[in-house]
């Protein structure tokens, strides 16, 4: 669509995103530890502990090779947020009271937090980004498009119907990640049970992405699929590259909330949105956008990339300045925030 500058600016928005994914998951299992062992002083040891387990995890190069471990990940969501949403349940009926859950924004709610929260959102439902590289490894690949609609649907029911439940149950305080809503025992339960989670699908994104950066520097050679002495000793470095990166990035930006939407913002907002837009118009369209046949679809697309557009500027911004506003109270907590 846009030559040689675009396919570089893609690649390398596609490596900063799974960068930042095994960063939010190097910052989940620094959490999951904190919570499980109620041990506040030793964050960046959990975090370094969080780092080679994904480092270990991500060793493997061929996706079939941890395929089984996809199982014990869908099983371990599965339960962990089962458990949240039981507990949540469970302890506001024993409230008595009904929760201040609203399908509408916070009175006090201002365009920093609306939009932190509308890039959670697009953060959660982006999932197909590493679809595409286990498409080679399919037994039969012409089903990729069906695994695309399955993983969608599936995604999208539960992750709807958990943060429906869990925001019905606690209200507008709900915490960020959700598992920390449930009581102190059952969180730390559900923590201990997410993660397999936390690590696996982590180390995903770490293999995705090293398969890619890998595959170019020895395109159309033996060593790009990683079966001879200088093939695995360059991915090993490759993976603790990636891995020591996204542990940076996870204690340069130690709030969970922040850290997703600054990715959804930068890259998600392209990959779900305006790219796909582009897709459509550029590559896909046949005659004119403003066809009887074409016009629904025009308009649409143009909506998305709006939508898109709208995200990755507005929510840079929110996300920037909510970092910073975070950082400037901790060191002046007496101050006025300019923003």
């Amino acid at each position: 669509m846009m030559g040689k500058w675009g396919y570089e600016l893609l690649g390398a928005m596609f490596v900063l995103q799974l960068v930042f994914l095994v960063g939010s998951h190097t910052l989940t299992g620094t959490i999951a530890f904190l919570n499980i062992t109620n041990n506040g002083a030793c964050s960046i040891v959990f975090g370094v502990v969080s780092a080679i387990i994904l480092l270990v995890l991500a060793l493997p190069p061929s996706f079939a090779e941890v395929a089984i471990l996809g199982y014990i990940d869908f099983a371990s969501i599965m339960l962990a947020i089962g458990i949240t949403i039981i507990a949540t349940g469970v302890l506001r009926t024993e409230v008595g009271v009904r929760s201040d859950w609203s399908a509408w924004p916070a009175e006090d709610a201002d365009f920093i937090s609306a939009f932190i929260a509308v890039t959670n959102i697009v953060f959660a439902y982006s999932f197909a980004i590493c679809q595409f590289s286990f498409m080679d490894e399919m037994h039969t690949p012409k089903d990729f498009v069906k695994s695309i609609w399955a993983l969608g649907t599936i995604e999208i029911v539960i992750y709807t119907l958990t943060g429906a439940l869990i925001y019905s149950f606690v209200g507008q305080d709900v915490k960020s990640p959700a598992l920390l809503s449930a009581s102190p025992l059952l969180a730390k339960i559900a923590f201990g049970i997410a993660l397999p989670v936390i690590f696996i699908s982590g180390s995903i994104n770490t293999t995705v992405v090293a398969r890619y950066i890998h595959g170019r520097m020895y395109r159309d050679t033996v060593t790009q699929y990683i079966n001879t002495p200088k093939g695995w000793t360059t991915w090993v470095i490759l993976i603790t590259v990636i891995t020591v990166i996204a542990w940076v990035i996870a204690e340069a930006i130690p709030f969970f909330s922040d850290l997703l939407a600054i990715s959804s913002s930068l890259f998600v907002s392209g990959f779900t949105f305006y790219f796909p837009a582009m897709m459509w118009y550029m590559l896909i369209r046949q005659g004119s956008p403003f066809s009887r046949e074409n016009i629904l679809t025009s308009a649409m697309n143009l909506l998305c990339f709006i939508i898109g557009l709208v995200v990755l500027v507005g929510g840079t911004y929110a996300s920037i300045a909510d970092i910073v506003s975070i950082l400037f109270f901790s060191l002046f907590p007496s101050s006025i925030f300019p923003f």
